[in-house]
């Protein structure tokens, strides 16, 4: 027994598609994004153990500050996603939601990259010279805020589905 679906203009068959592109976009690059960041201030954090081990607990906050990108496409694509159905979906919510998606992706892989790359130099030279260390920070914090905008951006765009 087949169930015959009748599909207008407004809510085709792949629309569900793009929601559901939205939702794998923003876990898995904002994933990349917070995986490379770990890796590259792992890194950075490993060298600054050997030249000065008191300021490991210090070196810790570019860790943070990269994981934290992976919690911001969790959130999106766990929001997308409970808006997700099979049937009568949209296909202005999908291309919002992939939208959505993609914004805060790219944006948390954009900001992990950042954050890797100062948070390792910036830890190398705040081992050499302690008064280095604010200044990471603060390029740490601008680097965050480019997946803030994209956050905000996604959490706008779910809200026009």
């Amino acid at each position: 027994e087949f169930e015959i679906i009748m599909i207008d203009e407004a809510h085709p068959v792949y629309a569900p598609f793009f929601g559901v592109m939205g939702v794998v976009s923003a876990i898995a690059f904002s994933a990349l994004g917070a995986g490379y960041g770990t890796a590259k201030c792992g890194t950075g954090m490993a060298s600054i153990g050997v030249i000065r081990p008191d300021l490991i607990m210090k070196s810790i906050i570019p860790l943070i500050m990269a994981g934290i990108l992976g919690i911001y496409g969790l959130v999106i694509a766990v929001i997308i996603s409970l808006n997700l159905t099979s049937t009568g979906y949209a296909l202005a919510s999908g291309l919002f939601s992939m939208g959505a998606g993609l914004a805060v992706g790219i944006s948390g892989l954009a900001a992990g990259f950042a954050i890797g790359i100062v948070g390792d130099a910036g830890l190398r030279s705040a081992a050499q010279q302690p008064k280095m260390f604010m200044g990471m920070i603060m390029s740490l914090i601008f680097a965050e805020i480019l997946a803030i905008y994209g956050f905000i951006t996604g959490i706008i765009l779910i809200t026009l589905t």
